[in-house]
């Protein structure tokens, strides 16, 4: 009888034997729901007793935005609260595209944080101006200089505005127009100095970061007014001022008014009493905290001799008188800024040893040199970072793969600057009891680690000499490091996607077997998906050929496979150029397409073996940039199937990213550049060789623009461009050094080191049997 009843219990054992992992999980789940309900009662019946009691509104809680009774936000809060814009379309109105921005910071109503105006004339346009462009202008996002001339002739590197009146009230007048106009609604703070003025740049810009945007600043250096309030500040032209983009806003619509009704000899003081009376704002020193410090120069003062907390924490200087006391002030600031930098390392250093001796680790936990990330770990042998073995006059590991080659150029300078600084920081320690000086470099070792920088190891042969005059010859080793630094990104043109490509497919009677492949790529990646890409046959007859061309034409079979094409396809044309050479110079070939095309064409230098996709199209075009960049990719070439899978199934059969190849750095067939730019250099390599037409067998493109364009050569790895393994026919026609190159792709295209290496031992097992 008691049977199902302990059956019962034995089934609610085990059901919470199963459950009992889950209980604090569904305890937790019930216990969270029963708060939140009460939490949500609570503050229900809060909200009905607010709304109901009598009384004077509430504070807002400290550190939120202040709201009107309403509930709105107060005017000059709303560019800071988040907004939701509802969508809503007519449905009796046409559809229209929305046009979407071309930065996202654009769409998002981002502000940029600082722009400087400088005021500049007629007699300092060539001096001073030029003097704050050259040591202060690259530390500023955006900097214009304004002036009365009219149409007066701006200095290289200068953005120059010219309002045509030299009256300095009128001056004034325009530039704040101006900023407002075109400026207004981009950046957060307006800095407007004189070109007398030595500003330090990075002060400024820390100043702009440690205030808020969210107020009305006139802030600079305070001066009273002559026969005026004393409560009144207006903010001295000479040592710059900081305005707020809110501050501006305000005053834009009184400056009519301030130009026709105040009258004033100074521009500072123009602007600082229209501020004052129709905004209620004085110039102040010091806001939130930030000083805006100022030192006045004096007549034949040394700036090397300064050495006042005044003026190593000033913000602004003036009067500069000329144009090498510029410069000389900004040496003197730049040294200063440096000692801080090196004091403030050295503080961090200190900081990070005291830190690490409580850590597990201890004492040995601290990296050399400490606070610089510590040396890559490999974790095999294939990715162990080699060392490169120099001297002071030769170099072992050099770019072609030779095994020596004269040290020169940027190496031989940064050699002679690590043995230098090597010299010079063992004498900062050893001093002065020890004065060594180099004799000569033994040995030098240097790797790039990508985790911290470049580093060196130096055997150095030095002559060390007492204080008593005894010297001595020895050997040190010395190690040292040179840290990877601030990432700075490089300002590029700005280029789209949509712009046509021209392919340009050089053939010769070799390639025959590989056309229709590349045809077939051809149409199904870009004809079939509409890709803005155009096609033009390059067909290189060789003599003996072009004379049989009426009876036996050789390309006969690809001109009917561009029939086929433009026959599926009705919109596209593929035109074809014929050339009879017995060397067929890629430049004399570009010669002769780049003159039948426009220069804005944009051109990808195919090669026959070349499988063209979207993808590299989309980079072609978006890295190569007109007057500025051409890109020359590295293919990706398929090893032997013959020797790589040795009749297996290949990898390539089952996906298509899975391949067995390498990077050939050794080809330079492919390259995107634009014809205005190989136009260019074309020109100067012209005017060089004095038509010496044999010289260009031995160049090719890329050669071109190395040596006679300024143009950024852009050199990298290209996933997207693959090619299929062909064992290629190298031309002895070609220069030594090119033949070179298309022995040397052909070899490392055959396979990798095991690969070959197994080829080899099955090679010798079976002639050993």
């Amino acid at each position: 009888e008691f049977g199902p009843a302990v059956a019962a219990a034995m089934r609610l054992g085990a059901i919470l034997s199963a459950l009992r992992p889950a209980l604090p999980l569904l305890l937790g789940l019930s216990l969270g729901c029963s708060l939140s309900l009460l939490r949500a009662s609570w503050s229900h019946g809060a909200a009905e007793e607010r709304c109901l009691a009598p009384g004077p509104p509430a504070l807002p809680a400290r550190g939120s935005a202040p709201e009107a009774a309403e509930g709105r936000p107060v005017p000059g809060h709303e560019d800071f609260r988040p907004r939701i814009v509802p969508y809503y379309r007519d449905p009796n109105k046409p559809y229209k595209k929305v046009l979407r921005t071309r930065y996202i910071q654009t769409e998002l109503g981002f502000h940029e944080r600082l722009f400087v105006a400088v005021l500049t004339s007629k007699a300092t346009l060539n001096t001073l101006a030029v003097a704050v462009n050259k040591t202060v202008a690259h530390h500023f996002p955006r900097l214009l200089y304004f002036t009365g001339l009219r149409s007066a002739k701006v200095p290289h590197g200068m953005v120059l505005v010219a309002h045509g009146d030299e009256r300095p009230i009128w001056l004034m007048y325009e530039t704040m127009n101006y900023i407002h106009q075109h400026f207004g609604s981009d950046y957060d703070w307006f800095y407007i100095m004189q070109d007398d003025t030595y500003a330090q740049a990075e002060q400024v810009k820390a100043l702009v970061t440690h205030l808020s945007i969210n107020q009305d600043v006139y802030l600079g250096r305070a001066e009273e007014f002559i026969g005026g309030d004393e409560q009144a500040r207006y903010c001295h032209g000479g040592f710059g001022y900081l305005l707020s983009r809110s501050l501006l806003l305000k005053l834009h619509p009184h400056l009519d008014s301030c130009r026709n009704e105040i009258l004033s000899v100074r521009p500072d003081e123009w602007l600082g009493r229209c501020i004052i009376d129709f905004l209620g704002i004085t110039c102040v020193s010091q806001l939130q905290g930030q000083h805006y410090h100022t030192y006045e120069l004096a007549k034949n003062t040394e700036p090397e001799k300064e050495e006042e907390e005044e003026f190593q924490a000033a913000l602004a200087v003036h009067p500069v008188s000329d144009m090498t006391l510029m410069y000389r002030l900004h040496k003197q600031f730049s040294r200063i800024q440096l000692d801080r930098v090196y004091q403030e390392i050295q503080d961090l250093q200190m900081q990070i040893r005291n830190l690490t001796a409580l850590t597990p680790a201890g004492e040995a936990g601290v990296t050399w040199p400490v606070g610089i990330n510590a040396p890559f770990l490999p974790k095999s042998r294939f990715e162990v970072i080699s060392w490169d073995y120099f001297t002071e006059q030769h170099l072992f590991s050099c770019p072609d793969g030779s095994p020596k080659c004269e040290l020169s150029g940027a190496s031989k300078a940064d050699v002679s600057e690590i043995i230098e600084s090597a010299v010079e920081q063992l004498n900062r320690l050893y001093q002065p009891l020890l004065r060594f000086s180099k004799r000569q470099l033994l040995n030098g070792y240097r790797r790039f680690d990508p985790t911290r920088g470049m580093e060196y190891t130096l055997d150095l042969l030095l002559e060390a000499a007492t204080q008593k005059g005894h010297s001595r010859v020895l050997a040190k080793r010395v190690s040292l490091v040179r840290p990877l630094s601030k990432v700075e990104i490089i300002p590029m043109p700005y280029v789209t996607e949509a712009t046509r490509v021209q392919l340009v497919l050089p053939l010769t009677v070799q390639d025959l077997d590989f056309v229709a492949n590349f045809l077939d790529m051809f149409a199904m990646n870009t004809l079939d998906t509409h890709d803005n890409a155009l096609l033009t046959l390059l067909f290189i007859y060789h003599p003996y050929d072009a004379q049989r061309v009426g009876q036996v034409d050789v390309f006969a079979g690809v001109k009917a496979m561009v029939g086929e094409l433009e026959k599926r396809y009705a919109d596209v044309k593929i035109p074809w150029i014929s050339v009879k050479t017995e060397v067929p110079s890629q430049v004399k070939l570009m010669d002769i397409v780049s003159k039948k095309h426009p220069v804005d064409t944009l051109f990808f230098l195919a090669s026959v073996w070349t499988e063209i996709n979207m993808e590299f199209l989309n980079r072609c075009r978006m890295n190569t940039i007109s007057n500025w960049q051409v890109f020359f990719p590295v293919h990706f070439q398929e090893f032997n199937p013959a020797l790589v899978y040795r009749g297996e199934q290949t990898a390539s059969s089952n996906t298509d990213f899975l391949r067995d190849g390498h990077f050939d750095r050794h080809s330079f067939a492919e390259a995107c550049f634009y014809n205005s730019d190989y136009m260019t250099a074309r020109t100067k390599l012209a005017a060089d060789i004095l038509d010496r037409d044999e010289v260009l067998d031995s160049m090719e493109v890329f050669d071109v623009f190395l040596h006679y364009s300024g143009l950024h050569l852009f050199r990298a790895v290209e996933p997207g461009l693959v090619q299929k393994y062909t064992l290629r026919s190298c031309n002895p026609r070609l220069s030594e050094e090119l033949y070179h190159r298309c022995v040397l792709s052909n070899l490392e295209g055959l396979a990798s080191r095991s690969h070959l290496a197994m080829a080899l031992f099955e090679q010798e097992q079976a002639n050993s049997t």
